[in-house]
C-alpha cells in the first residue's frame, strides 16, 4: 500500500522589522505561490503553526517567531465536469489562456454549483493546478462574471506559482475597455484608493481607508456623446476594483447594477444591449516554463463593439444601425 501524500511544508522567519503587523497580511510576503485568500483558509483549518502553535489570521507579530505552513494534499474535487464551449487562445502542457464570454462565473460559489469555468475545463481535462483549492482549480486570477475577456489558467502547481507571483509582483500587463457614462476631465489619469469590503452591503467593494491599496490607470480611447470608451490599466487586482475606481471618479462602468452604471433612462443606442460595457481585452506574462513573454488579445464581444458603432454613428449625425444578435 503506498503512503498517504503528505503535502507540502514550508518554514519562514518573522522578521523584526514586521512587529505590531498582522500574519495574514505578512506570510503572503515570505510564501510565494500562495494568495492570501488561500493563506487565510489555511490558517482558519489549522495548517499555520507559529513557534509550534496554531495561529489564528489576526496574530500580531512579535518577531523572531518561526512560521511553519502545511499544504494538505488536494482532496477530489465534487465539482462536476460540464461540456461547456470554451474559446482557448493557447494552450500547452503548463497553461490555458481562455477567451471568457461575459455572464460566466469563474469559480462554483456559494449557490453555484454549474455553469461555470471551472466546469468547462474540467471537462477539456489534462490536468488543472490543486493550490486554489478544490473549487478553483487552475484558477490564478478571475475576472467578474459580467466582465468578458482573457484569463491564464495553470495546468500544474509549478506554473500556479510562478504566475501568482507575476501578478502579486505587478509584472502581467492588464488592458481593459471600459465604456462609462461621461466622460473625465483629463484625457488620462490614475486613481489611488484602497477597496475593501463595503460595510452595509455585502456584495458590494467599496473605497475604504482601511482597505486594501489599489491603483488603476486610465485613458480616453473615444468620446461617445454621453459616453466615453476608456483604455483601463489596472495595477493591483482587487475585486470590483475597475467597477468600483471608475464609480469613484464619478464615471461609473455602462451597464453596472452594482456601481451606478444601470441608468433607467439611456440613449436610443443603448436599446437592446443588456450586459456590463467592459472587457479584459489584452493580457502580457512571462511564460512559467521558459521566461517568453506572451501577450494575447481577445476583440470585444459583438454586442459591445456594435453599441459601440451605434453610439459612433450616433455622435456623427448618422442614423445608427440596428443592434441585434446574443449577447458575447
Amino acid at each position: 500500500m503506498k503512503d498517504a501524500p503528505r503535502g507540502e511544508e514550508m518554514t519562514v522567519e518573522l522578521s523584526e522589522s514586521r512587529r505590531g503587523e498582522r500574519l495574514d497580511q505578512v506570510l503572503p510576503e515570505l510564501v510565494s505561490g500562495h494568495s492570501r485568500a488561500s493563506l487565510q483558509r489555511l490558517i482558519r483549518e489549522g495548517h499555520v503553526q507559529v513557534d509550534g502553535r496554531a495561529a489564528r489570521p489576526a496574530y500580531r507579530i512579535r518577531g523572531g517567531e518561526q512560521v511553519r505552513v502545511h499544504v494538505p494534499p488536494p482532496v477530489p474535487s465534487e465539482i462536476e465536469p460540464e461540456a461547456i464551449p470554451l474559446h482557448i487562445l493557447y494552450e500547452d502542457k503548463d497553461l490555458l489562456v481562455i477567451d471568457k464570454p461575459a455572464g460566466m462565473t469563474v469559480h462554483p460559489g456559494a449557490g453555484i454549483r454549474g455553469g461555470t469555468l471551472v466546469n468547462a475545463l474540467l471537462h477539456h481535462g489534462r490536468g488543472l493546478s490543486s493550490i486554489g483549492g478544490v473549487e478553483r482549480p487552475g484558477i490564478v486570477h478571475r475576472l467578474d462574471r459580467d466582465t468578458s475577456g482573457i484569463l491564464v489558467v495553470a495546468r500544474n502547481d509549478r506554473a500556479h506559482r510562478h504566475l501568482a507571483a507575476q501578478f502579486k509582483g505587478r509584472s502581467v500587463e492588464k488592458i481593459y475597455d471600459a465604456l462609462v457614462w461621461g466622460r473625465p476631465r483629463s484625457a488620462s489619469g490614475r486613481i489611488d484608493q484602497p477597496i475593501g469590503r463595503h460595510t452595509a452591503a455585502r456584495v458590494r467593494m467599496a473605497i475604504r481607508r482601511d482597505g486594501r491599496p489599489s491603483v488603476t490607470r486610465f485613458a480616453i480611447a473615444r468620446a461617445l456623446g454621453p459616453m466615453t470608451l476608456l483604455e483601463v490599466r489596472p495595477e493591483t487586482g482587487r475585486t470590483h476594483q475597475i467597477r468600483v475606481h471608475l464609480a469613484h471618479l464619478g464615471h461609473p462602468v455602462v451597464g453596472d447594477p452594482l456601481y451606478g452604471g444601470r441608468r433607467t433612462r439611456g440613449p436610443e443606442e443603448l436599446s437592446g444591449f443588456d450586459g456590463l460595457a467592459l472587457h479584459a481585452h489584452s493580457l502580457a506574462f512571462d511564460h512559467p516554463a521558459d521566461g517568453r513573454r506572451l501577450r494575447f488579445e481577445a476583440p470585444r464581444p459583438d454586442p459591445f463593439e456594435r453599441l459601440i458603432e451605434r453610439l459612433a454613428k450616433a455622435s456623427s449625425g448618422s442614423p445608427p444601425p440596428p443592434l441585434t444578435g446574443a449577447r458575447g
